[in-house]
């Protein structure tokens, strides 16, 4: 019999280290939870406080390198019901622990893009043959390399918006292809689980179709690490409160994936037209309903104010937020949707036969009918077979602090009291609550709602070495008893 020492002992280290997420595959055309095999909808937010500047590889800064920032828009996104982000622009060389921590701790995945808007960084749509070298594989293998031990690391995006025209949808697509073998070889060899790689499409009509048809096929009918392992899209066609399903065209979305092998979801989506009026979110419910399940949910664009005005939040200048009223109509949609439907998986979806690749599956005559994808460019091969050097590997760490820092603002205006995050308990993926945060932040209010006011605030969800080892000896006297 184990020690009454050696079992308060490894119950602390669980309770400090538990992991808050399962990690997620895909079969056939629906994420699902490799444990609880419950389906995983993404109900998500693209996630790049500061815009594409805020990567900086000579400062090391991107979304992901500031822990007190992850914590504060975290301990946000946690109460709106997220279950995943969406992050453009990482840094390879940057250690990610802290904030993959963070949103780790409250349920949150993260998909991943392995490009950046740097030259060197990303494919070159107007010349994709003279960017696709080993340096460029380099670095999309360290952001596999510092984020595939994350167990909420979801997928990966090998491209983003890369055909955005007929024009470019004529060289691109083998190559896009060709990166994405490349990905799945080097996580296959390096990487001692499966993550998915895909890519994520713009919202162009005249080559939709053919680009998802392009991507979820398999070459010579067997299984092709080619082929994308999901297909996202940015579609902003859904504007204004009196947009119905039929008028947005997501009737027409639905026709089209009707039959997808692979899973479908918005990477992103929410149309600010008309401009200067909160956004609705009316689409939501259309989204997470009965007519939409062959899609995998969605990831609204976007968590912060940026120049393009699509801010759920507006970071202030002392590092302060304020939320907008969309964020405020965003909940109250996510706070309506049926948990229980878009849990649920349908082993029907895992036996859907992938089309095999051919010049017939594409209408538009633009469109690229090259199937013969570009061989590995040189060097490449000793890559994927022993690694990139000096790689850089994240690794979860205990999360320490819960509660948010510095003042974040209702969009009354008035400051919400005792904001922190709270670590979920049980492996568990976040959800919608039936929060209503910007209802919480009243001048005269004590502070948060109920299910989330910390009962101390310097140590709400935290498991210290006394704690832990005082709940670890209760623990093990009961079991004992």
């Amino acid at each position: 019999m184990r020690s009454l020492l050696s079992l308060a002992l490894s119950v602390t280290v669980f309770a400090s280290f538990a992991h808050a997420v399962h990690p997620v595959e895909v079969r056939g055309r629906e994420f699902v939870d490799t444990v609880t095999n419950k389906r995983l909808m993404i109900v998500g937010a693209d996630y790049q406080p500061g815009g594409q500047s805020a990567y900086n590889p000579e400062k090391k800064s991107d979304a992901l390198s500031n822990g007190t920032v992850c914590l504060r828009d975290a301990a946000l996104l946690q109460r709106l019901g997220v279950n995943t982000i969406r992050v453009y622009n990482v840094d390879p060389k940057v250690n990610h622990d802290e904030c993959a921590s963070i949103f780790n701790s409250v349920g949150v995945y993260m998909i991943i893009d392995v490009n950046s808007p740097l030259a060197g960084e990303s494919l070159d749509r107007s010349n994709p043959a003279s960017s696709y070298h080993k340096g460029y594989l380099e670095r999309i293998f360290g952001v596999v390399e510092n984020f595939k031990n994350y167990p909420n690391t979801l997928a990966f995006f090998a491209g983003n918006e890369v055909m955005n025209d007929v024009g470019t949808s004529k060289a691109n697509p083998p190559y896009l292809r060709a990166v994405q073998r490349d990905l799945k070889n080097y996580i296959a060899k390096h990487s001692k689980r499966t993550i998915p790689v895909g890519y994520s499409a713009a919202d162009v009509r005249e080559i939709l179709e053919d680009t998802w048809a392009y991507f979820q096929c398999e070459i010579d009918g067997k299984d092709d690490l080619t082929r994308s392992d999901f297909f996202g899209l940015n579609s902003y066609s859904w504007c204004g409160a009196d947009a119905t399903y039929e008028t947005a065209g997501y009737n027409t979305l639905v026709g089209m994936f009707d039959k997808t092998s692979i899973p479908v979801f918005f990477s992103e989506y929410g149309c600010n037209k008309p401009v200067g009026v909160p956004r609705s979110f009316n689409e939501v419910a259309a989204l997470y309903g009965n007519q939409m399940t062959v899609m995998s949910g969605g990831l609204v664009y976007e968590y912060s104010q940026e120049k393009s005005d699509y801010g759920l939040v507006v970071i202030n200048d002392n590092s302060t937020v304020t939320l907008r009223k969309d964020f405020d109509n965003l909940q109250e949609h996510y706070n309506k949707v049926d948990l229980k439907l878009i849990e649920s998986a349908d082993a029907t979806a895992t036996r859907i036969t992938p089309p095999e690749c051919s010049s017939d599956l594409i209408s538009n005559s633009g469109y690229s009918k090259n199937f013969t994808i570009p061989s590995p460019p040189e060097g490449a091969d000793d890559l994927i077979k022993n690694g990139i050097q000096d790689p850089l590997n994240g690794e979860l760490i205990q999360v320490k602090e819960t509660a948010v820092p510095m003042a974040v603002y209702g969009s009354n205006g008035a400051e919400i009291k005792g904001l922190a995050i709270k670590p979920l308990s049980n492996d568990d993926t976040n959800t919608p609550g039936g929060e209503n945060t910007s209802g919480d932040a009243q001048p005269s209010s004590p502070a948060a709602s109920p299910s989330t006011t910390p009962k101390a605030k310097s140590n709400v969800g935290k498991v210290t070495a006394s704690t832990g080892f005082t709940v670890a000896v209760a623990l093990a006297l009961v079991l004992m008893l």
